[in-house]
């Protein structure tokens, strides 16, 4: 494999260094530390006793300077209100521990310590940076993290990890197929930073597989309070040669995780002595809220492509999920339907539920939970992602094919093409689109 890079982070900027997968030790367990402030429950009992609530811990940054996602604990626990409003799982009532990571990696290694001291029997539906701070804890008392939302390399590696979706590298490589077709020069805006290193890669090789050359990289502080030198920078190269009959035209592609509506707000500006371009990103740089938020159809992103991990959220597939947030969360300013950190928590709690239910009359544990999913049980999640499966065997599928790109774990390289239209995302394309080959040519230039 010559050439061949393995892919070691994601587009969301970090400040951390990646957590190398380490081998479970039975039976080990993390000595526990006493927590700060911070999480709540809803409240329940010890998840290890065999007639008792089924307890399990969601955990997502909140009231923080930098990346927040309120709506994931928060949906946890309506979801833990609906199932057991309707029984529980197999007759027993789940109980859903919060914690707020506080984005830093003390507070992540303390919510992991809760979870062990707690005996949880699986991390679901949570969003941290800190895998280097939380897998270790988790992975010592060999509690599964069940649908993580993909911003590590760890939650790609860790035998402890079973995510639900492709993480930010298929986003970005699937932007790149996407746009190869579409635009002329492709121009990408992303941190200067050792992980912003790792962007020109994943977006070339989807760029690259549509037989489109390689974007222009403009670097910029993940950190600034404007942007209008990347933005002329930018336009100068997306519009490079525009005036050439029959030239397709440019797209901008800004990757800058939260800073990339500061970054839009200097392009809205800039843009207006230069011919017309497209912009096009990456769920969770942007979504419904901050589209809305921006303008709407008026708003900067009118136009822009987006890669997401899902079907957009009027498509009727997420019915069974607004039920929940309809009965359980009505009112509730935390939790946007719309909000992939959301819909990537409901769909780990629907592996979560399959795992439990097939264990029938069967202990219910953090070693049983492990124990089914690496058997190869297949979860249909009602059309939101493909049927999910994994294995420790890993001798089938996505999960065999990426493992010699860095991503062993990943049973989920779909994504779709989404738009913004008249102010609202649409679907730009019917489907998936599968870019496992498109992560596999992910080469050095």
């Amino acid at each position: 494999m010559t050439g061949r890079r393995r892919i070691r982070s994601t587009f969301l900027p970090q400040h951390h260094r990646p957590v190398r997968a380490t081998a479970l030790a039975a039976g080990a367990l993390v000595a526990c530390a006493s927590l700060a402030a911070g999480c709540g429950v809803v409240p329940g009992t010890t998840g290890g006793s065999e007639d008792g609530p089924i307890k399990v811990m969601t955990w997502a940054p909140s009231d923080t300077k930098a990346t927040n996602k309120p709506g994931m604990p928060a949906f946890a626990q309506a979801y833990a209100r609906w199932i057991n409003s309707k029984g529980g799982i197999n007759g027993r009532k789940l109980t859903v521990l919060t914690c707020n990571d506080h984005n830093d990696g003390v507070s992540a290694a303390k919510c992991a310590r809760r979870a062990v001291k707690e005996n949880v029997v699986a991390v679901v539906g949570s969003y941290s940076q800190y895998a280097d701070s939380f897998f270790p804890p988790l992975e010592g008392a060999g509690i599964p993290y069940i649908g993580g939302y993909g911003v590590t390399n760890a939650e790609f590696t860790s035998p402890l990890s079973y995510p639900v979706n492709g993480g930010q590298p298929t986003l970005l490589a699937g932007l790149g197929k996407a746009l190869a077709t579409a635009c002329g020069n492709v121009t990408l805006v992303r941190p200067d930073t050792i992980a912003g290193d790792e962007l020109p890669v994943l977006l070339d090789s989807g760029l690259t597989t549509g037989g489109h050359r390689a974007a222009g990289d403009v670097r910029a502080a993940d950190d600034a309070t404007e942007y209008s030198v990347q933005s002329m920078k930018a336009l100068d190269g997306s519009t490079s040669g525009a005036s050439a009959s029959g030239s397709k035209q440019g797209c901008v592609v800004p990757a800058l995780g939260d800073r990339t509506s500061t970054f839009m707000d200097s392009f809205r500006r800039a843009r207006e002595d230069y011919p017309q371009v497209r912009t096009a990103m990456a769920m969770g740089s942007v979504d419904q809220t901050v589209i809305d938020a921006s303008g709407g159809a008026s708003g900067p992103y009118e136009g822009s492509y987006i890669t997401g991990w899902y079907p957009v959220e009027s498509d009727a597939h997420w019915a069974a999920m607004k039920e929940v947030v309809n009965k359980e969360a009505f009112g509730d300013n935390r939790i946007d339907s719309a909000d992939a950190g959301v819909q990537t928590t409901w769909i780990a709690y629907t592996v979560f539920k399959k795992a439990v239910e097939s264990l029938g009359s069967s202990e219910v544990s953090a070693g049983s939970v492990r124990a089914t999913l690496n058997d190869g049980l297949k979860i249909p999640t009602g059309g939101l992602t493909p049927t999910l499966q994994w294995t420790t065997r890993e001798t089938w599928g996505s999960a065999d094919d990426l493992a010699s790109v860095g991503f062993p774990r990943m049973v989920n390289a779909h994504v779709t093409l989404q738009v913004v239209r008249q102010g609202q995302l649409v679907a730009a394309r019917k489907g998936f689109t599968d870019v496992t080959t498109t992560l596999q040519n992910a080469d050095v230039n």
